[in-house]
């Protein structure tokens, strides 16, 4: 299935610097005012030279107006789930409908531990993102009033009232490269968020969503119901280049694309702190990409109609 047929959204991933606050807010406006779709930032709580991700977004929520937010990707290790549910559904309350989950499993354990957080191995640590997102899905589960248990051995509730709902249907996507995690992603995720510098390759991309395909058929999911995002970088030249991402605004418009028709990615999130960057992508990519994915499916460039990630209603 190599296009899934979601409506293609361009974003930026900024650095939360601690020792200049503003910028990051500052490049979170500049996004919504060329025309991007979502703000994202990466979230290491040990990270003293990082602002506290969590503080930044809803900051930011307050700054702006339209566009979406989303921690790329949060560290649950770090924050427990039940109380993230809380935070994550209030947040899209008082922004509007602008808020995503972007969840990761942990992975750099030392500054984890020295933060208090535990130790998992991989297997564990994959058991409990699952946990995580059972505890988030049933606290925003408003449709019934019965209080909420689930016995993880690493996140768990005992009777949690339900509640608030967020104001939409927050989209919960898991950052994941080892087939376990995809598993897991193709069973409960609605988007799987990787970086390209990590997957190095298409190849490693096209057997990433056989896997997440695989599970969510698996699991009784259609697999558009997972929107494919894409972490990249990349750099404009005038004389056009060799490789992904190193051309015209139109060689990148054409690239996005065409990875897009062949491997299913609508969500295109460039990394890096460059103004002018991110003006070129809203301005100029974003409109041309979108053009021509339309153009090759016949339609105008919207969302394939997905059953819900969790299979029943969501309030």
């Amino acid at each position: 299935m190599p296009d899934y047929g979601h409506d293609l959204r361009f974003g930026s991933f900024v650095t939360p610097t601690a020792a200049a606050p503003q910028q990051a807010v500052a490049l979170a406006q500049l996004s919504e005012e060329v025309g991007l779709d979502l703000v994202t930032f990466q979230d290491h709580p040990y990270q003293a030279a990082f602002l506290d991700t969590w503080t930044l977004l809803s900051w930011v929520a307050a700054r702006t107006e339209r566009i979406r937010l989303a921690g790329n990707v949060l560290n649950l290790p770090l924050r427990p789930a039940a109380v993230l549910a809380r935070a994550v559904a209030s947040l899209d309350r008082l922004s509007g409908g602008r808020v995503e989950l972007g969840l990761g499993a942990g992975g750099f354990w030392d500054p984890i531990v020295a933060m208090g957080g535990e130790r998992l191995t991989p297997g564990q640590s994959v058991d409990a993102l699952s946990e995580g997102i059972d505890v988030i899905r049933g606290l925003w589960d408003t449709t019934t009033r019965e209080r909420l248990e689930v016995g993880g051995t690493y996140h768990h509730v005992d009777g949690a009232k339900r509640g608030p709902a967020p104001a939409h249907d927050v989209e919960i996507w898991v950052g994941a490269l080892k087939p376990r995690m995809l598993r897991l992603v193709g069973a409960q995720a609605d988007g799987w968020l990787p970086s390209l510098a990590y997957l190095q390759s298409f190849e490693a991309l096209a057997q990433g969503n056989a896997t997440i395909d695989a599970a969510a058929q698996e699991a009784g999911r259609d697999p558009r119901a997972v929107r494919r995002l894409l972490n990249v970088g990349g750099r404009f030249t005038a004389d056009g280049g060799a490789g992904f991402l190193q051309g015209s605004p139109r060689q990148w418009a054409e690239q996005v694309a065409e990875v897009t028709l062949e491997h299913g990615v609508s969500t295109w999130i460039v990394g890096g702190d460059d103004p002018t960057t991110l003006a070129v992508v809203g301005q100029e990519v974003a409109p041309a990409a979108r053009e021509l994915v339309a153009a090759a499916r016949g339609t105008t460039d919207g969302p394939a109609p997905v059953a819900p990630a969790d299979g029943g209603a969501r309030a």
